[in-house]
């Protein structure tokens, strides 16, 4: 097929990346998104989101014209989903006695029904946004029916993920494999011939069902994974271990590779996506849904950590350091570090947090620090959250002139314990009972 134009609905952390990247290969695209103010934004050139190298394509796309930013879609050869798919607020599932999540589906539904009076026979409509098995079959085919032509007669229907890194995301959306579902092998074929704009890494056709499982099945995969390091974190706390050192040498046998604990699973896959698997069939994924009670409870460990190192928390001066969902990006989206704060404070601490990537994030009940200096002045702990390359690399000696704190937490195996000690402070690690915390009960 040829693809002049295409529009890509949702101007998000995939959606802005996935237009300018169209753009840059000589497509004409018209990114589409409700929020008039990311419109406004992006067509004076600029972005929204942090994302290393997105700021030149997009301006490059705009100044070329090759790219346009509009609230309202038009006809085209193509059109691609990429909005969000969260949680549902306050709606739960239940199986056995057992509550799960559910997926809020609203704004993939809404993109679909924008589509119908623009499709067009001989079109190509692509799902890239992360959703239930069957969603591309069973919800996006009904509603674009509603046009009166047939998914895989007419017109095509594909769904497509994206299985990119943030931070690195500019780069694997060329160079990563691709997976492309068909609701039918000419629509997988299509799809394909889209993509080929770009992609350099393999590209693989399937049908929809097996390409949404495909990404699911990706992140379940590490959820689970981070759930058992996230165990050993806490045995090794009871045992009187250090689970970093633990974990260094299990990792030496041939055939093992414990990943890394931490405060928790955040961001908008990792964590929500193994949900849509327990929706899906709640009665088949107990292990996936046991995984997810694990590091959803993991803030909660960490909470108990902080207290251990302090002997209380109530009236206790906090500075919390980092509040993204993972290293060097500004997405706070189902971030744990959110979820640490909000139980320290519950717990009668005062918590000033610095996130240098977000430092005007509006974060409902949080006390935001303008500065590293701010957040930490009168603090009487510091507790590293996120693994951030700035908050690696700080001097423990330059930190100890700006703060009267003595105590740092560090929950993800950042500091060196020796450099921090010779400068005067205590450093607790999470997953380190080897020394200065009680043993818990």
């Amino acid at each position: 097929m040829n693809f002049q134009k295409i529009c890509v609905i949702g101007l998000g952390y995939i959606g802005l990346p996935t237009s300018s990247t169209f753009a840059a290969h000589g497509i004409n695209v018209l990114g589409v998104d409700i929020n008039s103010h990311i419109i406004d934004t992006i067509n004076k050139g600029e972005i929204h989101i942090h994302e290393p190298g997105l700021l030149e394509e997009v301006q490059k796309a705009i100044h070329s014209g090759k790219l346009k930013a509009s609230t309202k879609l038009e006809e085209a050869d193509a059109f691609i989903i990429a909005v969000p798919t969260p949680f549902q607020d306050n709606q739960f599932g239940e199986y056995n006695g057992l509550t799960y999540k559910l997926a809020d589906m609203r704004a993939v539904t809404s993109a679909a029904e924008s589509i119908v009076p623009f499709l067009r026979k001989g079109n190509l409509v692509v799902l890239e946004s992360t959703s239930p098995p069957r969603t591309t079959v069973d919800l996006i085919a009904p509603i674009l029916a509603r046009s009166g032509l047939e998914a895989g007669r007419d017109f095509h229907l594909a769904y497509s993920p994206e299985r990119v890194l943030p931070g690195q995301i500019m780069r694997e959306l060329i160079e990563n494999a691709r997976v492309i579902g068909g609701v039918t092998p000419e629509s997988a074929l299509a799809g394909k011939d889209l993509y080929s704009a770009f992609v350099k890494g393999q590209i693989i056709q399937t049908d929809a069902t097996t390409a949404e499982m495909v990404k699911l099945m990706e992140n379940t995969y590490r959820d689970v994974n981070i759930a058992i390091a996230n165990e050993f974190s806490r045995l090794a706390d009871k045992f009187g271990v250090d689970v970093w050192e633990a974990i260094s040498i299990a990792n030496l046998h041939p055939r093992v590779k414990v990943l890394a604990p931490g405060p928790g699973v955040g961001g908008h896959c990792i964590s929500v996506d193994p949900w849509f698997f327990v929706e899906a069939a709640p009665e088949l994924t107990p292990l996936i849904y046991h995984a997810r009670q694990v590091n959803d409870a993991q803030p909660h460990f960490v909470v108990d950590t902080v207290k251990c190192a302090l002997g209380s928390l109530d009236g206790k001066k906090v500075a919390a350091l980092g509040l993204a969902y993972k290293p060097d990006v500004d997405d706070l989206r189902e971030s744990p570090a959110n979820e640490v704060v909000h139980i320290l404070q519950h717990e009668g601490a005062q918590v000033k947090v610095w996130e240098p990537f977000k430092p005007d994030a509006n974060m409902p009940g949080i006390d935001m620090a303008s500065s590293l200096d701010d957040a930490i002045q009168d603090a009487e702990a510091i507790v590293l959250l996120v693994k951030h390359t700035e908050f690696s690399k700080f001097n423990p000696l330059e930190i100890a002139k700006k703060t009267s704190a003595r105590i740092v937490i560090d929950t993800v195996n950042a500091w060196n314990k020796e450099d921090w000690e010779n400068a005067g402070f205590t450093l607790f690690r999470l997953g380190n009972n080897k020394s200065k915390i009680g043993n818990r009960k």
